[in-house]
């Protein structure tokens, strides 16, 4: 069996192996034909079971593909502006459960980031814009010490080098920040309150 009649052979099944993997249809062909490629570029004499390889090889490139959507997704969640976020958040519909997740997944970031305090400073400031007098008084701190707040907390959340352990988001400072954003933001505000009272920098 030459090469064009061994791709002809395996290619369905290949696909259909990558495709079980991926979900994505134009991903998958993207594999099988990477497989083929550095098939075709190594000695086959040496391959006892062509069948065999190409499976694997579909498998491990498709694993590799994984690995890599996943750490582009990471690297995008530690350098977005959860600002930018929420204004496509007011204008979508929460019947689309894309932007829930999307939501949560930058929750996700802030809380593994940032402490209870920064957190409140960078959420008052860059998404709801208070002014740093209304901030001094929600957080009770004076006005340098909410801008070095609020710097700190840029600074980490722009730090690529960083390294992020994703808990699950605290459902209910969550759901009141969901609220917050169509409405008045005092519950929002309490919560903040209730995340800082019990946070490791209560004291600061």
């Amino acid at each position: 069996m030459n090469q064009a009649q061994a791709i002809a052979l395996y290619h369905p099944l290949l696909h259909s192996v990558a495709y079980n993997i991926l979900r994505c249809k134009q991903d998958a062909e993207d594999m099988v034909q990477d497989t083929f490629v550095k098939w075709l570029s190594i000695d086959q004499t040496k391959i006892q079971n062509t069948k065999a390889y190409l499976i694997t090889s579909v498998i491990n490139n498709c694993k590799n593909h994984l690995n890599t959507l996943r750490k582009k997704k990471e690297e995008y969640w530690e350098s977005s502006k959860l600002s930018q976020l929420i204004v496509r958040f007011k204008e979508t519909d929460f019947k689309h459960l894309d932007m829930e997740a999307e939501l949560s997944a930058a929750f996700k970031v802030l809380q593994s980031k940032l402490e209870p305090l920064e957190r409140a400073a960078y959420l008052l400031r860059e998404v709801f814009e208070f002014d740093y007098e209304s901030i001094q008084k929600v957080l009770d701190k004076k006005g340098d010490h909410c801008r070095q707040l609020l710097s700190r907390a840029k600074k980490k959340l722009s730090d690529s080098t960083a390294k992020i352990h994703f808990e699950l988001p605290d459902s209910h400072l969550l759901e009141a920040f969901k609220k917050a954003c169509s409405a008045s933001p005092s519950i929002f505000i309490q919560h903040l309150k209730n995340d800082i009272s019990s946070g490791p920098d209560k004291k600061s």
